[in-house]
C-alpha cells in the first residue's frame, strides 16, 4: 500500500479555504441561541489542567441517539472524565443537552457536555483540539475530518472511529478521493466497523487492516428504559383506539403517509397517527400538510393532547422518539418511501413495536435482511400498500404480537458490539 501523501491534505485545505463562504452559509444556520459561532473555528474554553477528557464526535441527532448505549458506558467506566459531545447540526446539539440534563444527577457517570464541531480548516482544527486537550477522541460512523485527525495526531491523541460504516453510495463517493481518505485513515488507530462489508470498504480506502476490527453494530445495543414511563403515560392519554406512528419522516413521505392515514380512517375511523417528522424545522410545515389534507390534529410541542376526533398528533418535540415508539400499536420508519435510505429499524422493535418500512433502505440493509429472515418487518410500496397493511395488521392481534416478538429477538441476538467497542476503546486509552 503507498505511504499516505500529506500533500493531498494542503490540496484539500486549498479547497476549504476557496469554497470557505458557501461552507460558512451552510452551517450558519445550525445554531442554538447564546453560542457563539467561533466554536466553528475551534474557539472553545480550554480545558482546565488535569482534567481529563474523552471526545465523542456524531454528525447529529440520528448518530446521537444511536451513541447513546455508548456514553452510557462511557460515563459508566469513566466517572472521572469529562465527556464532550460535538456535533455538526442544532439538532444533533440539542439531543446531546437533553442527554446531558438526563445524567446531570448521576453520581458514577462522567459530566457530559457539548461543542459544535469546528469545520475542517486547518488552524480550527489545530485549535479544537489544542484547547480541548482530549485523552481520546471516537468519531461516530463516517465521519472522517481529514484536518481533525491530522490534528489530533499531531497532539498524540489517539483516535478511533466506531460504528464504522461506508454505505456502497458513500464508498463510491470516498473513492473518488482515495488518496486523501488514505492520508486521513493513516491517523486512526483503531476502527471498529460494524460488518465484514464496511470493514472491506474502509480497507479499500485506506485504512490498515491490522487496525481494523468487525465488531458489529452498536444500534443493537439500544437500550429504551430511561423512555418506557413515558410510553405508558402516553399510551393511557391515547386510550384503546388503534395507534400507529410515522417516525423520521421526510419531505414527500409526509403526503404518502397521511394518504395511508385517510385510506385507513374510511374503515377505522377512530385510528391515530403518530407523525414525527425526522427535521424540527419542518414542523410547522408537516403541520399545514396535516390541515391540507382535511386531519384534525393536536401538536405535543404546545401540551395539546388528542381528542377522540383528533387524526394526527404531531410529535413535534426532540428527544422523545423512542417514547412514541413504544406508545403505539404499530409503528412505520421513515426515509424508506422516499430515496433516503431508510432510518433505524430497531428503535420499534427494541420496545417491542412492530415494525413497517418502505424499499428505500440502503442504509440499513444489514439491519433489514436480520429482520426479514426472522419474520420481524413488513415491507409496502407506496401510500395504497401501507394504509393495506396497517388495516390487515391491526384486526390481526396475534400477528401483531409474532412480529413483535421477532423484533425483540432480532435486537437481543445480535447484542455484544458495545462490549467489544469498550474493550478496543479502553486498550487505547490504556496504551496511551
Amino acid at each position: 500500500m503507498p505511504a499516505p501523501r500529506p500533500w493531498v491534505r494542503r490540496v484539500y485545505a486549498a479547497a476549504l479555504y476557496l469554497f470557505a463562504p458557501l461552507i460558512w452559509r451552510r452551517v450558519w444556520r445550525e445554531q442554538l441561541p447564546g453560542r457563539s459561532r467561533r466554536e466553528r473555528l475551534g474557539c472553545i474554553p480550554p480545558s482546565a489542567a488535569g482534567e481529563y477528557t474523552l471526545w465523542l464526535h456524531c454528525a447529529s441527532v440520528g448518530e446521537v441517539q444511536a451513541a447513546r448505549p455508548l456514553v452510557e458506558a462511557l460515563g459508566q467506566r469513566c466517572p472521572g472524565y469529562r465527556l464532550v459531545i460535538t456535533t455538526m447540526t442544532a439538532t444533533g446539539a440539542e439531543r446531546v443537552l437533553a442527554l446531558a440534563e438526563s445524567r446531570r444527577n448521576s453520581e458514577d457517570s462522567a459530566e457530559v457536555s457539548h461543542h459544535f464541531v469546528p469545520l475542517d480548516f486547518p488552524g480550527s482544527a489545530r485549535r479544537f483540539v489544542a484547547r480541548l486537550r482530549p485523552d481520546l477522541a471516537i468519531f461516530f460512523e463516517t465521519e472522517l475530518w481529514p484536518n481533525l485527525l491530522a490534528s489530533c495526531e499531531r497532539s498524540g491523541v489517539p483516535v478511533a472511529v466506531v460504528n464504522g460504516r461506508l454505505s456502497p453510495r458513500a464508498f463510491r463517493g470516498y473513492r473518488r478521493l482515495r488518496p486523501l481518505m488514505a492520508e486521513a485513515l493513516s491517523h486512526v488507530a483503531w476502527l471498529a466497523a460494524k460488518s465484514e462489508a464496511d470493514a472491506r470498504r474502509f480497507i479499500e480506502l485506506g485504512m490498515a487492516p491490522a487496525r481494523t476490527t468487525v465488531v458489529g453494530s452498536l444500534k443493537f445495543d439500544i437500550t429504551a428504559s430511561g423512555d418506557q414511563e413515558v410510553s405508558e403515560r402516553l399510551r393511557t392519554r391515547f386510550g384503546r383506539r388503534p395507534v400507529w406512528i410515522a417516525g423520521s419522516t421526510h419531505p414527500g413521505e409526509d403526503e404518502q403517509v397521511l394518504a395511508a392515514h385517510a385510506r385507513l380512517r374510511k374503515r377505522l375511523p377512530d385510528a391515530l397517527l403518530v407523525l414525527v417528522p425526522r427535521h424540527p424545522r419542518r414542523f410547522d410545515e408537516v403541520a399545514s400538510l396535516c390541515r391540507q389534507a382535511g386531519l384534525t390534529l393536536a401538536r405535543r410541542s404546545r401540551d395539546q393532547w388528542p381528542g377522540d376526533d383528533t387524526a394526527v398528533y404531531l410529535g413535534d418535540s426532540m428527544g422523545e422518539l423512542l417514547a412514541l415508539y413504544g406508545a403505539a400499536d404499530l409503528a412505520f420508519v421513515g426515509g424508506s418511501l422516499v430515496p433516503i435510505g431508510g432510518h433505524n429499524l430497531l428503535e420499534p422493535a427494541a420496545v417491542g413495536t412492530p415494525v413497517l418500512t418502505g424499499p428505500a433502505l440502503a442504509n440499513f440493509e444489514d439491519v433489514a435482511e436480520a429482520m426479514r429472515a426472522a419474520g420481524a418487518l413488513v415491507e409496502v410500496d407506496n401510500a395504497e400498500a401501507l394504509a393495506a397493511a396497517l388495516w390487515r395488521l391491526f384486526g390481526d392481534r396475534e400477528a401483531r404480537h409474532r412480529l413483535a416478538a421477532a423484533g425483540r429477538e432480532v435486537v437481543a441476538a445480535n447484542r455484544g458490539a458495545l462490549a467489544r467497542t469498550m474493550v478496543g476503546l479502553e486498550g487505547l486509552m490504556q496504551a496511551e
